[in-house]
């Protein structure tokens, strides 16, 4: 286990089920959600903050090329997850449904923990400078940063990361909140 928290075959295959998972998640929602409008309008809100932050970390990670530091990756190791967190927390307020917060809580503790856990053992072995980093920067919970680092947002490194298609099945579960809210 090398001191990680879950075992790596556990995590391998949970990483292969990520995707998946997420799709029985879509249909979940798709069917509990029972949105009004002040609900709708509250979750928007936090989902919103979600894609930005994960929106200003794409701008910043050039994937298996260099060690993002810049950015959200100056207060926090994994940005990316937590803006997925706070969109899931988001469209769950705007669904107002508990199983929800459940499942949802379940998927983030079962299936990204462990991954999370691969990604920093790829990027312990690709980059020598990652156990400097992580000494110095938290896991999960943002903190101040002790100093800025250089390096910017880049539209360029955004689109490369696709991270426009968090953008769009976010709207289309929005769509689809508003519809059912129409719909009542």
């Amino acid at each position: 286990m090398n001191g990680s928290l879950f075992p790596k075959p556990y995590a391998d295959l949970v990483a292969r089920l990520r995707v998946p998972s997420g799709f029985l998640l879509v249909a979940a929602f798709a069917w509990l959600a029972r949105p009004e409008p002040i609900a709708l309008a509250t979750g928007v809100a936090v989902s919103a903050c979600g894609l930005l932050l994960r929106g200003w970390a794409a701008g910043h990670l050039e994937k298996n090329r260099q060690l993002a530091r810049s950015g959200p990756y100056n207060w926090v190791r994994n940005p990316l997850y937590i803006g997925t967190l706070l969109v899931a927390a988001g469209l769950v307020v705007s669904a107002r449904r508990w199983e929800l917060a459940v499942v949802f809580g379940a998927v983030f503790l079962l299936i990204y923990l462990p991954v999370i856990e691969l990604e920093e053992q790829h990027l312990r072995r690709l980059f020598p400078e990652y156990a400097d980093y992580a000494a110095q920067v938290p896991k999960l919970l943002p903190r101040r940063p002790s100093h800025p680092a250089a390096g910017r947002f880049r539209w360029a490194v955004y689109k490369k990361n696709q991270e426009y298609q968090a953008l769009l099945g976010y709207l289309a579960g929005l769509a689809w909140l508003i519809w059912k809210t129409l719909a009542r």
